[in-house]
């Protein structure tokens, strides 16, 4: 440290004094330490530069010249670091090559790095830079030859003074915020082979000159807001070397130049969302390199040209929303090597030419909205094509031919066919089942009759059918249930009939159904119930009876449930989204009643019995016709209650003989533990009226050991919000944990209490922890759970050195076992409320068990206050809503809680943790971070930098995702499993890394 002190002192001072007093320390090693000293280094990737080293030549990213010993090459791209560029680079006079990209450097380009004249490099893109360059930046750029700032905040104009580095080659300045014209200047660095200054606010014309650029490649001008008053530069045609030009997303007008011709180089044309008119010229056909035209979004107008044909490398011809007439060109054939094909959106009239099934190589291809008629072409479902959009036009005829004709390769191709908004008829073929690979299938709006075929079930893949606007009239088949992968099914305007199958409940990721305007009887499917992830329902306009499922309630997604015009009957369920479902959405029901349709539900009252000691009919409800002797009516109801007061009398009389002998049997009740267990699901239980019941599930084991073995501290694993836990052994050697259960002042009645526990019982998931049994008395309930020997993820992280054995790969896999442990629990309708580090178990192959889930439904109502009061250990997971009386407990809170325990796992920090003047908070200061760039300083300081950043970055936004205020924001657990499995992709050199 003191000789740090010396040399940033010396820095400071004069080099020529530094060099005399210290001569082992060159200015190479000066530099690098005082630009270590101004930027943070969260990963320690710089660890090996120390001012003790005399060279700086062995240092992570330091390259030197191998004669002179003197630093040609920095190369810092991904370090992680932040902070600002320091003046210490000045001092590397020989450098060649600087290169600081993708890291979180800030502040602005105040610092003239052209003053070192070696330099030919710099590249400082994927920052976060700001403000505008210097207008001398580049007076004396010496030999610089390529610069890029892309990807950063740059503001300001792009300064005249680029003009002085004649030597550059390449300018890249995209994606940053500069505006103002473009300088001419720029056209005077006849060197320059690449310019990219899109996505930025440039506007006006560009500049005459462009010309004098012969060896410019490739230039890309792309979003910005240049007006072109005039054309694209008539200029262009003298850049004999250009490969590629992107102007997308201008204001350019006018006509496309005709001297483009003489770019005979030219293979990436993009002229797309402009305002160019005209035709198109015919010295296009000249270029015959060119594989990439894009001229979607612009105003050209009459036919394709014949031409077209002669440029035989295009692979993706792109004309789609222009004014473009009258029939495809038959040269269309000629492109052998076109993949993709969109015309979308003009006025081409007639057939698509036989030609194009010469076109071996196509995947896809768009033809919607256009003016088109004849049949569907059978010629394409022989190509092996991905995409066929054939949508809005004028086709007829049936899709017998089509499909019969489309060969086994074809049929495992195909991903996305929409032929919707034309007049096809006939029936649906069943040979659509052969499409194995189909995702999307459109035939919406068009005069097709008959059913949909058996074979739908062949479908697997498919996440979106519709049908609508169609003649069908059948019934929905119940093979609709094999096209598991369904999201949304429209079916809506048919004259379908029958019954809406129950088996559609298998098609388990469905979130829109539409069945509108139909003619479908019986009832709403209690299966409706198993779709959790519905939003969108419409069931209007159809002949639906009967009462709708009570279950329907606990769909907790619904947006919209439609019901209007049917002949449903009784009462709306209560709850969840029916409390505020709108009147529109449940009219023409006659028959409902309920607050939303304004008709109060009639109370069914039983028939009143008639007692008549003077009546001979043996008949019990019958009315007597005898005047002469009293009569005696007694209602059920008034039986009802004086039996219910007769009970509680006696009731209160056993209480009071119970508590009795409860006090003076307290001591003894545990000593049912060394009975034998039974099942109540295949065995018998074991009751004792000195000891209480004892159920073990598996109804194989029972204890060795007594009562002793819970009360002794020795064997006390740890304590929660619900009570105490234990371990002990079963007498066939197997150790079990017991929680001995606090809250018995609390806990429901027996039966209520043995059908939780039943259900409890029968979750079986390998990343939740198995219940195997319970005993129950009036004043001992306790839990007989599976014994997990590897702790609890709160002491691997938190406790001693635990955290040393938590490598990267673990944690992510501890994430995930928990994401999935719960997204079961979810699927059984059970929320775990009490989500913290301290109930995830760790088992002894690393794998997640979560603990002490559902627990809360043994307490006799769920108030949120009685639940916080009891899980005050779980400060800091609880979700916002258990504060606010007026929101609903969702599986939302344990999102919210998950959420915690992924940015707990991912820092190695506490929710929360108290400092001497401040309270920290984990889900806000990890925010704020990621807001401020700094966000890899979070990660847990015991990984020691070994962590893969392209996975640890966006688990750490999921788990800030999880943590939002609303709910609805917060994602599914089933949704969270599929973004932990995009994220965990393997990349080069993982393996050292976890």
């Amino acid at each position: 440290m003191k000789r740090l002190f010396v040399v940033l002192a010396l820095f400071f001072l004069s080099p020529i004094f530094a060099r005399s007093l210290n001569p082992s320390l060159n200015d190479d090693v000066l530099g690098l330490i005082v630009f270590k000293v101004d930027i943070q280094d969260p990963g320690g990737k710089l660890v090996s530069w120390t001012e003790d080293d005399d060279t700086p030549c062995k240092w992570v990213g330091v390259k030197c010249n191998p004669r002179s010993n003197r630093v040609v090459e920095l190369v810092l791209d991904g370090f992680s670091l932040s902070g600002k560029m320091g003046r210490g680079l000045l001092r590397l006079q020989f450098l060649q090559k600087l290169s600081l990209a993708k890291n979180n450097l800030t502040g602005s380009l105040s610092l003239s790095l052209v003053q070192l004249t070696n330099l030919r490099v710099i590249d400082l893109s994927e920052n976060n830079l700001s403000g505008p360059i210097p207008g001398d930046f580049y007076r004396q750029c010496g030999s610089l030859r390529s610069i890029s700032l892309a990807n950063n905040k740059f503001s300001g104009h792009i300064p005249e003074s680029l003009s002085s580095c004649a030597t550059l080659a390449s300018v890249n300045f995209s994606s940053n915020q500069f505006s103002g014209f473009l300088p001419a200047g720029i056209w005077s660095l006849s060197g320059l082979r690449s310019l990219d200054l899109s996505d930025n606010l440039l506007e006006g014309e560009i500049p005459e000159g462009i010309e004098s650029l012969n060896n410019l490649r490739a230039i890309n001008l792309r979003k910005n807001q240049f007006t072109g008053q005039g054309e694209i530069p008539e200029g262009i045609e003298g850049l004999n070397n250009l490969r590629a030009i992107n102007l997308r997303k201008n204001q350019f007008t006018g006509q496309v130049p005709n001297g483009i011709e003489g770019c005979l180089l030219l293979r990436s044309i993009d002229l797309s969302e402009n305002l160019l008119s005209g035709s198109l010229p015919n010295t296009l056909q000249k270029l015959a390199l060119c594989n990439y035209l894009n001229l979607q979004k612009n105003e050209f107008t009459g036919d394709v040209p014949e031409w077209i044909g002669e440029m035989r490398s295009l692979q993706t011809l792109d004309l789609s929303e222009n004014s473009f007439s009258g029939h495809f060109p038959n040269s269309i054939g000629r492109l052998q090597s076109l993949q993709v094909l969109n015309i979308s959106m003009n006025a081409f009239t007639g057939s698509l030419p036989e030609s194009i099934m010469n076109c071996m190589n196509l995947l896809a291809l768009d033809v919607s909205r256009n003016l088109l008629t004849g049949n569907l072409p059978s010629s394409l479902f022989k190509l092996g094509l991905q995409q066929v959009i054939f949508s809005e036009n004028r086709l007829s005829g049936g899709l017998e031919s089509p499909f019969a004709s489309s060969n086994e390769n074809s049929r495992k191709k195909l991903q996305v066919l929409d032929i919707s908004h034309n007049a096809l008829s006939g029936e649906i073929p069943s040979a659509v089942g052969d499409f194995s690979t189909l995702q999307f299938l459109n035939l919406s709006r068009n005069l097709l009759t008959g059913g949909i075929p058996a074979s739908i079930r062949e479908l697997k893949a498919l996440n979106i059918l519709d049908l609508s606007l169609n003649r069908l009239n059948e019934s929905i088949p119940s093979e609709i249930a094999g096209a598991a992968s369904l999201k949304e099914l429209r079916l809506d305007k048919n004259s379908f009939v029958g019954q809406i199958p129950t088996s559609i409940e298998k098609c388990s990721s469905l979130t829109s159904l539409i069945l509108s305007w139909n003619n479908l009887t019986g009832p709403i499917p209690a299966a409706f119930a198993k779709l959790t992830y519905l939003q969108n329902v419409d069931l209007s306009y159809n002949k639906l009876i009967g009462t709708l499922p009570k279950q329907l309630a606990n769909l907790v997604h619904l947006l919209s449930f439609n019901i209007s015009h049917n002949q449903l009957q009784g009462e709306l369920p209560a709850g969840g989204f029916f409390n505020t479902i709108s009147p529109y959405s449940v009219s023409g029901n006659p028959f409902l009643c309920g607050a939303i349709v304004k008709k109060t539900c009639p109370i069914v009252l039983p028939k009143p019995i008639v007692l008549n000691p003077n009546s001979s009919d043996s008949t019990p409800d019958s009315i007597p016709q005898s005047h002469g002797h009293e009569k005696k009516i007694l209602s059920i109801s008034a039986l009802i209650a004086i039996g219910a007061a007769a009970l509680i009398v006696i009731g209160v009389i056993a209480i009071t003989v119970l508590n009795l002998r409860v006090q003076s049997s307290t001591s003894h009740s545990a000593v049912a533990l060394t009975l034998s267990g039974g099942d109540d699901f295949s065995h018998s239980s074991t009751t004792d009226g000195n000891s209480g019941k004892l159920v073990m599930f598996s109804g194989e084991h029972d204890f060795s050991t007594g009562t002793h073995a819970l009360l002794n501290k020795d064997c006390e694993l740890g304590r929660g919000g619900f009570g105490a836990v234990y371990r002990t052994v079963l007498r066939d050697g197997h150790p079990v944990a017991i929680k001995k259960l606090t809250v018995s002042s609390l806990v429901k009645s027996q039966d209520d209490f043995e059908k939780e526990v039943k259900k409890l019982g029968k979750i079986r998931h390998h990343n939740l922890v198995a219940l195997k049994g319970y005993y129950w008395t009036s004043s001992l309930q306790l839990l007989i759970c599976e014994f997990v020997s590897g702790g609890n993820l709160h002491k691997r992280l938190h406790e001693g050195s635990g955290g040393n054995s938590l490598p990267w790969n673990e944690r992510f896999n501890i994430i995930l076992g928990t994401a999935k442990g719960l997204t079961h629990l979810h699927q059984m309708n059970i929320i775990h409320y009490n989500l913290k580090s301290s109930n995830i178990l760790i088992d002894s192959s690393g794998a997640p068990k979560v603990a002490d889930f559902g627990l809360a439904k043994l307490l006799p109502m769920l108030d949120r206050y009685v639940l916080s009061s009891k899980i005050q250990s779980a400060l800091g997971y609880m979700a916002p809503e258990f504060a606010c009386r007026t929101v609903k407990i969702t599986e939302k809170c344990d999102v919210y809680g998950f959420g915690v325990l992924v940015l707990e796992i991912v820092t190695g920090r506490k929710p929360v943790e108290y400092m001497e003047d401040d309270v920290v908070v984990l889900c806000d200061m990890v925010r704020e971070a990621l807001e401020e760039g700094s966000v890899e300083e979070c990660v847990d300081g015991k990984l020691q930098g070994k962590f893969p950043a392209e996975e640890v970055i966006p688990v750490i936004k999921l788990g800030l995702i999880c943590t939002s205020q609303v709910p609805s924001n917060r994602p599914d657990m089933a949704e969270v499993i599929n973004i932990l499995e995009l994220i965990r992709c393997p990349s080069e050199g993982h393996e050292e890394l976890v």
